[in-house]
């Protein structure tokens, strides 16, 4: 009797498949928004004025952690703002998983760590109020490892149009963030944006 031939959705490449689906495609602004984000003097290190905005985007918006993300390069997502609120505190230590020489600041730009590339890839806001209603977002290992089942991002889009990075807030419980907690984060990250480049404007 002849073999049966494996169904085309199973054995491993039928996951390596699906994960290049899942995949952000490849991000055309890489090497532009490096430069930008030079030019306006935005670095791999914390900034206290990018911890208190992301304290009260938390405040805001009702979200447990909140941060200010910046994409550096094709491969790192560095938080120069960071905060929770269970210190009540920016915190600088940040999630145990996190590991760079930055602790708790840096994560790889992979879609198995975090949903902000997401973000930055759509240039639109994203809210997930309960992150397992989600397929493609409930398996990503930042959603077990912090323990987060609510999100809601906001990219940072300058008057170039170059995506900096993204505003984000998380939180342990399901949150009904509805139209006002994206409006909230909208006009936070318009808001932001406008800061950077006066800031940018200031120093040269």
């Amino acid at each position: 009797m002849a073999a049966t031939p494996p169904h085309p959705s199973s054995g491993p490449e039928s996951g390596i498949a699906v994960r290049h689906l899942l995949l952000p495609p490849e991000d055309p602004q890489v090497r532009t928004r490096s430069e930008r984000l030079r030019a306006l003097g935005i670095e791999a290190r914390p900034d206290a004025e990018l911890d208190a905005f992301a304290r009260e985007l938390a405040q805001r918006t009702g979200g447990c952690y909140a941060g200010v993300n910046f994409f550096l390069d094709a491969d790192r997502q560095y938080f120069a703002g960071l905060y929770s609120a269970a210190q009540d505190t920016p915190v600088h230590g940040g999630p145990p998983l996190l590991q760079d020489p930055v602790p708790g600041r840096v994560m790889p730009r992979d879609i198995d760590m975090g949903i902000c590339p997401h973000v930055v890839k759509r240039r639109r806001a994203l809210v997930l109020e309960d992150i397992r209603d989600f397929p493609r977002f409930a398996g990503n290992h930042v959603v077990d490892a912090i323990g987060i089942h609510s999100y809601l991002g906001a990219p940072l889009i300058d008057s170039t149009g170059v995506v900096l990075g993204t505003i984000c807030v998380v939180d342990q419980d399901p949150q009904p963030w509805g139209r006002k907690g994206l409006e909230t984060i909208k006009a936070m990250a318009a808001e932001l944006v406008e800061q950077l480049e006066e800031s940018a404007r200031h120093r040269s």
